[in-house]
């Protein structure tokens, strides 16, 4: 799902700065993301600043920016569909995440729940199957100054091994069981979010890594994904 870095690791900007905030129109449009992510139960803090910080109009495709704003999928190219930025922010609170943390994101899409993660973290590692949104998210990334990031091309079931191991993983594809090098890839003590089913009625449930494997916490939203395609996927 991806390939080169779209830059060397640089100092997690965790904490807003007035030079972070968009300004203008802008700010009232990320608030109604924003209000939908709040009336979806997301309360942690530095999951709203992230959201605030990042314009998701740089991350859709220029033909889809009328719906930017609105708390919708967007479509995308190979028949794909970003994640609705309250699902993305519900996921990414579950996964308790904490500045120093290392996180592998399964499916870049064009980079808005990537850089949502790199606002959070230290560094994140995404892989994307398709090499032209790869590129795209690359570009859209850079274009926001967010260098804590690397994209791979690749298949995402296999992970990024040479990275290995992480801290939290998140998954944007359905599959009926997390594969088992995605769990091998996970330190334990770890934290892995995936929507759980066959594609278009999940379960996205959170687990942790046990030195026995994968325990099952809690069913963190009930939604509908693409599939997860790849050698530990579908065919």
């Amino acid at each position: 799902m991806r390939s080169a870095a779209c830059g060397a690791a640089s100092q997690n900007r965790s904490v807003l700065s007035r030079s972070d905030l968009p300004g203008g129109d802008q700010v009232v449009r990320l608030e109604k993301l924003i209000t939908a992510a709040r009336r979806a139960a997301v309360d942690d803090p530095r999951v709203l600043d992230a959201m605030r910080r990042v314009p998701r109009a740089a991350f859709v495709p220029h033909d889809q920016v009328r719906l930017a704003y609105h708390d919708v999928p967007v479509p995308i190219p190979h028949n794909q569909v970003t994640t609705q930025p309250s699902l993305s922010a519900r996921m990414i609170q579950a996964l308790r995440l904490v500045s120093e943390e290392h996180v592998l994101e399964v499916g870049t899409g064009y980079g808005y729940q990537t850089a949502l993660l790199a606002r959070m973290v230290s560094f994140v590692t995404s892989i994307e199957r398709w090499p032209d949104l790869a590129g795209r998210a690359r570009q859209n990334l850079a274009a926001q100054g967010i260098e804590n990031v690397q994209v791979v091309e690749g298949d995402g079931t296999e992970g990024v091994p040479a990275a290995a191991p992480y801290d939290a993983i998140l998954v944007s594809a359905a599959f009926p069981q997390v594969p088992e090098a995605l769990v091998n890839q996970l330190r334990v003590g770890g934290r892995l979010v995936q929507p759980i089913g066959p594609g278009g009625a999940e379960r996205v449930t959170l687990f942790e890594r046990s030195f026995e494997g994968l325990v099952p916490l809690q069913v963190v939203s009930h939604a509908r994904f693409v599939r997860l395609y790849g050698r530990h996927g579908y065919q």
